[in-house]
C-alpha cells in the first residue's frame, strides 16, 4: 500500500511507501489531510519530483474501472459504484407533485417542456457523467496524472438481440405490419397463456420485469397471460421465472461517451479515447482476468508496470432527502414531517465510524442518539448502537470508501 503525498502548496507529488510517511510525521514535517486512500501534505517547501503518469478510465453506467500507471509499477486502482435510483426517485416526486397539484394545495408548471433545450441529458445520465468528472478530479488531486486515457462504447442494440442481422433487416423489426406492440406479442404467443395454456379467454399483456425494476416496454420484455394469471403473479401468488436482457445500461452508454469525452477535454489537457476491442485484445493478450480496474490498467497503456494489490471502493450515496412531509398524514389528517435531525450527536450519516474494532458505516439514524452500522457490502453491525460507543473515522463526503487486497473481500 502507498500513500499520497501533496506539497506544501496542495499539489500532487509521487506517493511514497508508509515507513517513509511515518518518519515525515513524526518529525512533524507532514499532516494527514485524508485517511482513505491515506494522503498527507508536506508543510515545508518542495518542487518535488513527478514521473510520467497515465490515469485509464473503464467508463460505464454502472461501474467506472480507474488504474493510474508509471512505466514499472500500478500507483492506485479502484472501483467505482454509481448510483441506479434516481429515476425511481424521479417517478416518486412527479406522483408527490401531481398528487398536490390535484388538491390544489399549491401549483406546478407542467413538466412537458423542461427538456426542450437542445443538448440537455436526461438527469438519472447527468448524473452519471457528473460523477465520472468528479471520480477523475479526485484522483488527479492527490497523483500527479499527465495523460487520460478514456474507453468508450458504442452498442448496437439489434446486433446485440440478433448478431446476425444485416442490412435490410434492420428496417424490418418484430413490430412489422402490426397496429401496436400489443398486437404484435399476441400474435407471436398464439394468442395464448404463457403460464396456464388457455386460450379464447380474456388475454392480457404482462411485463417480464416490471417497468419499477427497470423494465422496458420492448417486446423481449413482454409476454401474454390470461386475467387470472396475471392477478396472481402481481398478487405474488404466482411466479413467472424467465430472465430478459436488460439493455439499458448500453443505452446510456451512446448517449454518454461522446459527451464525456468532451467535457474531459475541456477540464484536461492531454485526453485521449481509446476503444473496448483494444482492451479485449490486450487483456487476453496479457492473460488477464476481467474486471472494471483489471481493464482501466489495459487502457493506461503500461503494460509491464506491476499491478497494485490494494483496490479502493467507492459507491456514491445520495446526500440528503428533500421531501419536507410523509406521504401519509397520521391521525387527525396531521402531516408528520420526513426530515430527521441533520446531525445528532455530532454524527451524520453514512460517515465512517469504529465501533468494537470494526470499521462500519452509519446506515440509519435516530433523534434518540442510536444508529444503525453496516459494512460497505451491506452486512448489518447492528440495528441500534448508542453514539456514546462511536468514534468516527471519517466524515461523508458523497462517497462511501472501503478498500480490499486483490480477491478479496472489502475491508
Amino acid at each position: 500500500m502507498l500513500v499520497y503525498v501533496l506539497n506544501k502548496n496542495g499539489e500532487a507529488l509521487m506517493p511514497c511507501k508508509p515507513r517513509k510517511a511515518r518518519l515525515l510525521l513524526k518529525e512533524c514535517k507532514a499532516k494527514v489531510v485524508n485517511r482513505t486512500p491515506f494522503t498527507i501534505q508536506l508543510l515545508y517547501g518542495s518542487s518535488g519530483y513527478r514521473q510520467p503518469v497515465n490515469l485509464g478510465v473503464d467508463a460505464g453506467s454502472r461501474y467506472i474501472g480507474l488504474s493510474a500507471t508509471t512505466q514499472q509499477k500500478e500507483l492506485f486502482k479502484a472501483t467505482v459504484e454509481l448510483r441506479q435510483d434516481i429515476p425511481k426517485l424521479l417517478e416518486s416526486r412527479r406522483i408527490l407533485r401531481r398528487s398536490r397539484r390535484n388538491r390544489k394545495l399549491r401549483y406546478r408548471p407542467a413538466r412537458f417542456n423542461n427538456r426542450g433545450r437542445k443538448g440537455k441529458l436526461a438527469p438519472s445520465i447527468q448524473h452519471k457523467i457528473d460523477s465520472h468528472l468528479t471520480i477523475i478530479k479526485k484522483v488527479c488531486g492527490f497523483i500527479p496524472v499527465k495523460n487520460i486515457i478514456v474507453e468508450t462504447a458504442e452498442f448496437d442494440p439489434h446486433k446485440l438481440k440478433n448478431p446476425n442481422i444485416q442490412g435490410s433487416e434492420y428496417q424490418h423489426g418484430d413490430e412489422e405490419g402490426f397496429y401496436n406492440v400489443k398486437a404484435a406479442v399476441l400474435s407471436r404467443d398464439n394468442y395464448t397463456c404463457q403460464i396456464c395454456g388457455a386460450q379464447h379467454v380474456k388475454l392480457q399483456v404482462h411485463h417480464i420485469r416490471f417497468k419499477s425494476h427497470g423494465g422496458s416496454d420492448s417486446m423481449e420484455n413482454l409476454t401474454t397471460l390470461c386475467k387470472e394469471c396475471h392477478e396472481k403473479i402481481h398478487n405474488n401468488e404466482l411466479k413467472f421465472n424467465k430472465k430478459v436482457k436488460s439493455f439499458q445500461h448500453a443505452a446510456h452508454m451512446n448517449t454518454m461517451r461522446k459527451k464525456l469525452v468532451e467535457l474531459l477535454k475541456n477540464e484536461f489537457d492531454n485526453v485521449f479515447e481509446t476503444y473496448g476491442y483494444l482492451t479485449k485484445y490486450n487483456r487476453e493478450k496479457l492473460d488477464i482476468s476481467k474486471s472494471h480496474c483489471n481493464d482501466a490498467y489495459v487502457i493506461s497503456h503500461n503494460y509491464n508496470a506491476k499491478q497494485s494489490q490494494v483496490e479502493y471502493l467507492y459507491r456514491k450515496v445520495r446526500r440528503h432527502n428533500r421531501q419536507i412531509h410523509k406521504t401519509k398524514p397520521g391521525k387527525g389528517g396531521i402531516r408528520k414531517r420526513n426530515q430527521s435531525p441533520y446531525i445528532v450527536n455530532g454524527f451524520r450519516r453514512f460517515d465512517k465510524v469504529l465501533y468494537n474494532g470494526i470499521e462500519c458505516f452509519i446506515t440509519g439514524k435516530r433523534s434518540s442518539g442510536y444508529f444503525q452500522l453496516k459494512r460497505f457490502d451491506g452486512t448489518v453491525v447492528s440495528q441500534g448502537v448508542s453514539s456514546k460507543k462511536l468514534k468516527l473515522l471519517e466524515p461523508i463526503k458523497g462517497w462511501l470508501i472501503a478498500w480490499r487486497l486483490a480477491n478479496s473481500s472489502p475491508t
